[in-house]
């Protein structure tokens, strides 16, 4: 047993001498094709496992997660009365045998979407990093604690913003008109609204992975930067079918105020690349010639030889 902390000792040595030969045999981290499908299918692959072991909770911790699920359309008060118990006020209900499966399967996907949300973000992060340079992979530790609160902080705020449309949707039903609302409608909204405002608050993120990956530049982020902004209201406005134009310009504002932030790192990460990697060919006409460093061409002539 004495031998054993000598082995692992040996075995990491090991271990980080093939990384770095690989690392200096293919600094850049070129990958055939079918290696990059390969590594996507063992991505997807852990997602999906993490998603399933997130539904084995939300399966075991199904009624705490309904009570949840169903209390901003329980407290919506219409025509003066509140409650799902009471027939015809706002009353779930279910049409077929299978829809009561079908409800514990919908509240335990939820739960495991962001139970597993570390999981997830992490691997999507992961498929894209072996691209960057070293540098840029120390942003993965920020990546990834920065994803998973803005995708808590996104259903969050679907989640208070529930309670805002519940009232003002049920409050159109006329005097004398009963609510008996499909469980399956109220779980696809209830699914649209924190799956939508997730993804919003993400974003900034895409926007700064695209950047990193050297897909999204400042230069064309500029030119679609309106159309980013809008997108991001439009999709506020989707998600949120409250016609409350505070509501919509809360979301939407704290959107674009992550997406400005997500514009300013990108600024600075071209900026550092343009220092680092000069671009020849930058500030040439198309009809001017670029610069040819003769003493590096006369080198390389000398090597040849």
């Amino acid at each position: 047993m004495a031998k054993l902390p000598g082995a692992i000792q040996g075995a990491r040595i090991v271990g980080e001498r093939y990384v770095s030969s690989r690392r200096h045999a293919n600094p850049e981290g070129r990958m055939p094709l079918f290696d990059h499908l390969r590594e996507l299918r063992n991505r997807i692959v852990k997602m999906a496992l993490a998603l399933i072991a997130g539904m084995i909770v939300g399966f075991i911790f199904f009624e705490p997660a309904w009570r949840v699920i169903e209390r901003p359309l329980c407290r919506t008060t219409v025509n003066g009365h509140s409650g799902c118990a009471t027939p015809g006020v706002n009353q779930l209900i279910l049409n077929s045998p299978l829809d009561p499966f079908y409800l514990r399967v919908k509240v335990a996907f939820i739960v495991g979407v962001i139970l597993s949300s570390p999981v997830w973000l992490y691997q999507l992060w992961a498929f894209i990093s072996p691209g960057l340079y070293a540098r840029e992979k120390r942003w993965g530790r920020i990546f990834l604690c920065t994803a998973v609160p803005l995708f808590l902080i996104g259903n969050a705020l679907a989640y208070l913003s529930l309670g805002r449309s519940m009232h003002y949707l049920l409050g159109l039903t006329p005097s004398g008109v009963g609510n008996y609302i499909q469980v399956d409608l109220y779980m696809s909204f209830v699914m649209t609204m924190m799956l939508a405002f997730g993804i919003a608050f993400l974003l900034p993120l895409i926007i700064i992975m695209l950047n990193l990956a050297g897909i999204l530049t400042h230069e064309r982020f500029r030119k679609w930067r309106r159309v980013m902004i809008f997108g991001v209201f439009l999709i506020a406005g989707m998600a949120n079918p409250s016609p409350d134009p505070i509501t919509m310009l809360i979301l939407g504002g704290a959107c674009v105020a992550l997406v400005e932030v997500a514009e300013f790192i990108v600024w600075r990460n071209d900026r550092r690349r343009a220092r680092v990697h000069p671009d020849p060919y930058a500030g040439l006409a198309d009809d001017e010639l670029s610069p040819l460093d003769l003493d590096d061409a006369g080198t390389r002539d000398n090597q040849l030889n």
